[in-house]
């Protein structure tokens, strides 16, 4: 989806919008000329089946304006007119279709990792699943169990709220089951349908940027103890911190058109007292180390640029130029969510990485709430 037919359809809808004479600047400085959907533009922004005619049918319309002393010709026209006005898409006709995307993207997704790791759908033991954007129940778990033909007796865990940490929680919760069971093979998948958050009808500056921002994903990693040729990352130690009363910060709000994603601009300064705690962990585990320790790569998905400048600022001096290079590259396509920290990482290998490479995966999701995943490159 390019970011010009994004600012066409705003312009034709919004002409009046008072931040309409910005949206170039503001687009621009996403720094997005493109980001993938899993739908058209058309399934977020066009009319729905229904009508202005709300009412089950013409009749209690027709008998309300005859009553009201209005000719049989002019209820006649009011009637067409009403039936002539397209209605906003519901929740059920924007979800269902995006529901059934999602899905299929995870199945391909979650085929391709399993290929690549030289496994079969018969060696999953454990399934992590994320989708936050797509409610359902059953959910993806379930969905792709049925899809991919898992055992019966393989261990779903579903986590449909983690968001934009769903990456590098499902790294850090898979690393404690492998570490508990070395054969076991966990498989991850995170599918995202970001666009449902694209609300044509909003008016406001901050669902402009939300339109400008979001990109839909389907995500997949194998994690497991078992000696393969195929790994890349060996996966360390684990960090977690939340901050207490910034529910409100990041949230979906679900109304009559579908999910709306509102964010609250004091948003990036609190994630970025996420960053510094990290910073806090990193310092305490390696204090002991004989010489200066640093990663050699840092793949962070903080919800956005602004955030990784901050990064930038705070890390020490003595860290290297660059580390942050790959979430760079990702966010100029947009936010995939909980996907971004995989979609770094992938960029990360098919960059090539030197065995022995120090790496961190760090994410922070609405709740305020933050994941940081150490390991080396293999």
């Amino acid at each position: 989806m390019k970011t010009g037919e994004i600012l066409a359809e705003v312009r034709g809808r919004h002409p009046q919008a008072p931040w309409l004479s910005r949206i170039d600047g503001i687009a621009a400085s996403t720094g997005i000329e493109s980001r993938g959907w899993m739908l058209p533009l058309a399934a977020a922004a066009g009319p729905g089946g229904g009508t202005g005619l709300r009412t089950p049918g013409a009749g209690p319309a027709r008998t309300a304006l005859a009553r009201n002393g209005f000719t049989d010709d002019e209820v006649n026209r009011a009637i067409a007119a009403l039936e002539a006005i397209p209605a906003p898409q519901t929740v059920q006709e924007r979800t269902a279709p995006a529901w059934a995307a999602v899905q299929t993207y995870a199945e391909r997704a979650a085929r391709e990792a399993l290929r690549t790791a030289g496994l079969d759908t018969a060696d999953v033991d454990c399934l992590i699943t994320s989708h936050s954007t797509t409610p359902a129940l059953p959910g993806l778990d379930l969905a792709l169990l049925n899809r991919l033909q898992l055992r019966g007796d393989v261990l779903l865990l579903p986590a449909t709220q983690w968001a934009c940490i769903a990456g590098t929680r499902s790294l850090a919760l898979a690393a404690d089951l492998v570490a508990a069971d070395p054969d076991r093979v966990v498989l991850v998948v995170i599918s995202e349908a970001l666009s449902t958050t694209y609300q044509p009808a909003d008016d406001t500056l901050e669902s402009l940027i939300v339109r400008l921002l979001f990109a839909d994903t389907a995500v997949a990693v194998v994690v497991t103890g078992r000696p393969r040729t195929e790994s890349v990352l060996r996966l360390d130690a684990v960090w977690h911190h939340t901050l207490p009363g910034t529910t409100d910060l990041h949230r979906l709000e679900t109304r009559d058109d579908g999910t709306h994603f509102v964010m609250d601009r004091r948003g990036p300064r609190a994630v970025q007292e996420t960053v510094t705690e990290m910073w806090k962990w990193l310092r305490a585990r390696h204090q002991d180390d004989g010489t200066p320790w640093h990663p050699d790569l840092l793949l962070a998905h903080p919800g956005g640029t602004r955030v990784l400048e901050y990064m930038e600022q705070t890390m020490p001096d003595s860290w290297p130029e660059g580390l942050l290079a790959h979430s760079r590259d990702s966010y100029t396509t947009g936010n995939r969510g909980g996907a971004a920290v995989l979609d770094i990482l992938r960029r990360a290998h098919d960059a090539g990485q030197k065995s022995g490479s120090r790496t961190v995966l760090y994410a922070a999701a609405p709740g305020l709430t933050a994941t940081a995943v150490e390991g080396e490159w293999l």
